[in-house]
């Protein structure tokens, strides 16, 4: 990878322009204005289940450290994108290297490639608890979560290896302006002056494994669970079931949905006001509201919180409830 980083700097270009979402300065501050707070909340939302998840026994429970996971994601994730985005709505178009363009586009990759998995083993984990529960102790134990968790990971970066290195051996000749607020495959391969077919097809085939994999695990999954729940004689558990799911398959839905119409096409695609509307959806809108959509019903979560911002009320609510 280091060679082929090496061959693309030796290119013609030598610097992107990131033209950004507008060109109007008017336009730029207001939405400032917005995504700055929102990029601040997104961090904190984070950050607060990570502290929650680690700093509560209850909570240690493989929904809630796979939850953990996704949410350090997150983190990553929205800080890898956003400085780029907030940097051109305060001056406009702006100068990025080529090394460090392929750096934000590295890191970009290998993150959404890390979160499709997550987002499979965090259906898998609902199909053991609701299908077979009596087993869901000894299916799910913290040596298997563990693996789940470090699979996706390093998954991520393998296959932000393969990619990175296939766009970064390509020759930029110019012109350098990408119509984007960070540096993606798609704005990047429209710029390139060389033959794309092998990169089209190794990111074709990346986007197949990668999102349609795990997207039919993740289909197959809430199937069964869906099957499972139709059959529960009781209304009231049926209602419980489909709660502990209902906020993964939102967040499962808008994601894979706006991800697979930007990703899953091989051809090279001009990026569009829709393009960078879609990419602002899944990397600033989506990490803002998957805490509050994961968190919003759980009660686990919210006695955690409760016990956390009030200390002493909820040991004397224990308290009663041992006397009692």
């Amino acid at each position: 990878m280091e060679r082929a980083l090496y061959l693309g700097n030796m290119s013609g270009v030598q610097e992107f322009i990131l033209l950004g979402l507008s060109a109007r300065q008017g336009v730029r501050v207001v939405v400032l204005a917005v995504f700055l707070p929102l990029y601040l909340l997104t961090l904190l939302e984070n950050a607060l289940i990570i502290f929650l998840v680690c700093s509560h026994t209850e909570l240690h429970k493989p929904m809630y450290f796979f939850l953990g996971n996704l949410s350090c994601l997150e983190m990553c994730y929205v800080s890898v994108t956003m400085p780029s985005l907030l940097a051109g709505l305060w001056t406009g178009p702006y100068h990025v290297p080529f090394t460090a363009c392929l750096i934000q586009l590295f890191l970009f990759i290998s993150l959404i490639s890390t979160k499709c998995t997550l987002l499979a083993s965090m259906a898998c984990d609902r199909y053991v608890a609701i299908c077979r529960p009596l087993r869901y102790p000894l299916l799910m134990q913290p040596q298997v979560c563990l693996g789940l968790a470090g699979t996706s990971w390093l998954g991520g970066l393998l296959v932000s290896v393969a990619k990175t290195a296939c766009i970064a051996s390509l020759s930029y000749c110019g012109p350098n302006v990408l119509n984007h607020f960070f540096c993606d495959v798609s704005p990047l391969l429209n710029l390139s002056c060389t033959h794309v077919a092998l990169t089209e097809l190794v990111d074709f085939l990346s986007a197949i494994v990668t999102f349609c994999g795990t997207l039919l695990v993740a289909l197959a999954s809430y199937s069964a669970i869906g099957v499972a729940v139709l059959r529960m004689p009781s209304a009231t558990a049926r209602r419980k079931a489909f709660s502990t799911c209902a906020s993964h398959l939102v967040v499962v839905g808008i994601f894979y949905s706006v991800a697979l119409f930007m990703y899953s096409c091989p051809s090279r695609v001009e990026s569009t006001d829709l393009h960078k509307l879609l990419s602002v959806i899944y990397t600033v809108v989506t990490p803002a509201c998957s805490p509050v959509v994961y968190c919003l019903r759980n009660r686990e979560v919210h006695a955690a919180l409760r016990r956390t911002l009030h200390p002493q009320k909820g040991s004397s609510v224990r308290t009663d409830i041992s006397c009692s």
